[in-house]
C-alpha cells in the first residue's frame, strides 16, 4: 500500500470533498494531450474545449452550432489590453452570456449563448482537477494544486501546500505572471 505525504493526504480530503457535492474528478496528467483520457491539445490550453462546447450545446438547445462556436471563439480569443479589463469583460460573459451575431435564413440576428444555467445548476458539468500543468508565458511549468471547472471554464484555483498567507499570497501572484489566462 503506497503511503501518502501529508499534502497528498490534504489534496485527496479536498478532492473526496468535491466529489461528494457532486463534481467529478480527475487528474491533470490524465486529461493532458498525452494522458489516457485527454481532454487538452497542449499544456498551455486552459479551457477544456470538448466539456466548454458539449456544456453550451445542452444549455442553450434552441441555438445554432453557429452561434455555440462563435461564442466559443469570442472566449477564446478575449483581446484586451490588461487583465483588469480581461477580467472585465470575462466577468460580463459569464454573468450575462456571449451576444453572437448568426444567420437565420436571409437575415443575420444577435443571439445570447449562455455559459452556464443558473436555474438548473445540475445542468453544468463540474469538475475538479487536481495537479493540472499549465505552461504558458514561461518554459516553467506551473501546477496548481487544484483548478475547478464548471463547463471547461477554470474558475478556481486552490493551493494547498502553504504555510502562510503571504507565500500563499506570493504563489498567487506568480501563477498570475507566468500562467494569466488561468485568471479570466
Amino acid at each position: 500500500m503506497k503511503e501518502f505525504t501529508e499534502p497528498e493526504l490534504l489534496e485527496k480530503a479536498v478532492l473526496e470533498w468535491f466529489k461528494n457535492l457532486g463534481y467529478e474528478v480527475a487528474y491533470g496528467p490524465d486529461i493532458s494531450s498525452e494522458g489516457p483520457k485527454p481532454e487538452r491539445d497542449s499544456y498551455s490550453d486552459v479551457l477544456l474545449l470538448k466539456r466548454l462546447k458539449g456544456s453550451l450545446i445542452r444549455i442553450n438547445p434552441t441555438l445554432p452550432e453557429e452561434a455555440i462556436n462563435k461564442a466559443i471563439h469570442e472566449i477564446v480569443h478575449i483581446v484586451e489590453p490588461t487583465l483588469e479589463k480581461t477580467n472585465r469583460k470575462f466577468h460580463f460573459m459569464l454573468r450575462d452570456g456571449v451576444r453572437v451575431e448568426v444567420s437565420k435564413g436571409n437575415r443575420k440576428v444577435w443571439e445570447i449563448v449562455k455559459l452556464f444555467d443558473f436555474d438548473d445548476p445540475a445542468n453544468n458539468d463540474w469538475l475538479a482537477v487536481n495537479q493540472f500543468t499549465i505552461i504558458e508565458t514561461k518554459e516553467k511549468p506551473r501546477r496548481p494544486d487544484i483548478v475547478v471547472f464548471v463547463n471547461g471554464i477554470p474558475l478556481a484555483l486552490i493551493e494547498l501546500k502553504v504555510r502562510s498567507f503571504i507565500e500563499a499570497y506570493n504563489k498567487i501572484q506568480n501563477y498570475k505572471n507566468d500562467i494569466p489566462s488561468i485568471f479570466y
